[in-house]
């Protein structure tokens, strides 16, 4: 099962790869009074320098794709999705100059699918 606690992402499109260092997960009602569920990750590039960026999972896109597959939603789901969607940033470049991304509901249920996928492949692999 993909580890979203640590793991390498890239390249990106600058050839850098980065280690990823799963930092928090939670409810940003708390600490921005947005209705989403925040995901802190380190990036720490080849040459030592940390850089933290934080996934937002919009809560009512997580409701409705939880629904649409079927899966509970649970931390490491959410954890996942947003790890998922730090590697693709990272290998596209896309946003990388925010620290705090929104991800998008299209993303999210293509996200929300690969995980399913993988769950299925690890399930079926024992």
């Amino acid at each position: 099962m993909f580890n979203f606690r640590q793991f390498e992402a890239g390249p990106d499109p600058f050839g850098r790869k980065f280690q990823v260092l799963f930092k928090w997960l939670q409810t940003a009602t708390s600490i921005r009074h947005a209705d989403t569920v925040d995901v802190k990750f380190i990036l720490v590039d080849e040459n030592g320098t940390p850089t933290a960026k934080t996934i937002a999972l919009p809560h009512a896109e997580l409701v409705r794709v939880s629904r649409e597959t079927g899966r509970e939603m649970d931390d490491p789901w959410c954890a996942r999705i947003a790890a998922l969607h730090l590697e693709y940033l990272i290998s596209t470049g896309e946003d990388m100059e925010k620290d705090l991304v929104t991800i998008l509901p299209a993303d999210l249920k293509r996200h929300a699918v690969e995980v399913a996928r993988m769950e299925q492949a690890e399930v079926s692999a024992r």
